[in-house]
C-alpha cells in the first residue's frame, strides 16, 4: 500500500475529527439556541458525515495493517486517553452549571467512541507501530 496516501488519509481524518469536535464544544456554551444560525447545525451534520465516511475509509484501508506493535502502542494511547474521562468529570463538577450538557454530551460521546474504535487502524496508517518497533529495537 502507498504509505504517503495512508498518512495523508490519517492526517485528513484527524483534522476533520478536530474540526468536528468544535461543534459540541461550542454547543455546550450556547444559552439560546434560537440565536444560532441554521447553517451551524447543517455544517455540524455535514462535517460529522464526512468524519464517519473518513473513519470507514481508515478502517477499511488499515484493518490488515494492525500489527501487535500497533496494538501495544494503541493500548498505551488508551491508557492516556482514559484520563480525559476523569477530566470531563472534573469539568462537570467545577463548571457544570455553566455548560449546557444536554446540547453537547451526545456529540462528545459519539466522537469519543469513533476515536477509540478507529484508533488502532488510524495509528497503523500513520505508521505509529513501525516507529514503536524501531524505537524498541534500537
Amino acid at each position: 500500500m502507498n504509505t504517503r496516501w495512508n498518512r495523508r488519509l490519517a492526517n485528513i481524518a484527524a483534522a476533520v475529527f478536530l474540526i468536528s469536535s468544535i461543534f459540541p464544544l461550542v454547543a455546550g456554551f450556547v444559552r439560546d439556541t434560537s440565536k444560532v444560525p441554521k447553517i451551524w447545525g447543517q455544517l455540524d451534520v455535514a462535517v460529522a458525515f464526512l468524519l464517519c465516511a473518513l473513519m470507514i475509509a481508515v478502517l477499511a484501508r488499515a484493518n490488515s495493517l494492525v500489527t501487535e506493535q500497533v496494538e501495544r502502542t494503541t493500548y498505551s494511547a488508551y491508557r492516556s486517553l482514559i484520563h480525559v474521562i476523569f477530566l470531563m468529570l472534573v469539568v462537570f463538577f467545577v463548571a457544570g452549571d455553566r455548560i449546557k450538557w444536554i446540547q453537547c454530551l451526545t456529540g462528545f460521546g459519539w466522537r469519543a467512541w469513533i476515536l477509540l474504535y478507529g484508533l488502532p487502524q488510524w495509528m497503523a496508517l500513520k505508521g505509529v507501530g513501525a516507529s514503536f518497533t524501531a524505537s524498541t529495537n534500537s
